[in-house]
């Protein structure tokens, strides 16, 4: 069965899976290497298909965080129906961020965070913010201290919310910038980071 094939409803405060969605989760299948039989983390986890797709690379471990509690119950449905056989590999966790998951390290984290612009969090499964960077800025803050050495992170943005801050931001704590996806839609640009540890810091 391929991910087109599979079904991811949205859980109560959340949505189904849309472009910003499926870009990432398609990039994420192109990254077996750095998947396959790694620790990873689904930031966010939403309607679960960022886990599937990890799932599908063969990780040997996804944890998966996100502060509404029925996109935690969704995802596990979705693990339970697709992927029976790697349940006792899944830990649920009950996160804003990282908050909960002190000290902990990841060889790949990736996370499609609420970006819209707005002038006030309301709706924290797709507001983010001022320019839409307040959840973005604080998933960077802390993004360093939980990659592993050769550790590597799949961040979606827009353009909305400014390759170049996302850059600038990146540099500032020790780490390094790259794109690997694009795709227009609309009067926007999706865009998906590659983000790592920076070799000289």
């Amino acid at each position: 069965m391929t991910l087109e094939e599979m079904s991811f409803p949205a859980p109560r405060k959340g949505y189904a899976p849309a472009e910003d969605s499926w870009l990432l989760a398609q990039t994420i299948q192109k990254q077996t290497e750095k998947i396959h039989g790694k620790k990873c983390l689904d930031m966010g986890c939403g309607n679960g298909i960022q886990t599937a797709a990890l799932l599908m690379n063969n990780a040997s471990h996804v944890t998966c965080v996100d502060v509404n509690e029925d996109a935690l119950t969704q995802t596990r449905k979705m693990v339970e129906n697709y992927f029976p056989e790697n349940k006792k590999n899944i830990h649920y966790v009950s996160s804003f961020l990282f908050e909960k998951l002190t000290n902990e390290k990841f060889d790949c984290i990736v996370f499609n965070p609420p970006y819209v612009p707005s002038e006030e969090i309301k709706w924290v499964e797709v507001d983010g913010g001022k320019k839409g960077r307040e959840i973005i800025d604080a998933f960077l803050d802390e993004l360093r201290d939980h990659l592993t050495n050769k550790g590597v992170c799949f961040l979606l943005q827009t353009s909305l919310n400014s390759i170049y801050l996302t850059r600038k931001k990146c540099t500032e704590k020790g780490l390094t910038c790259r794109v690997v996806a694009r795709q227009k839609i609309a009067f926007e640009e999706l865009i998906v980071v590659n983000i790592r540890r920076s070799p000289n810091k």
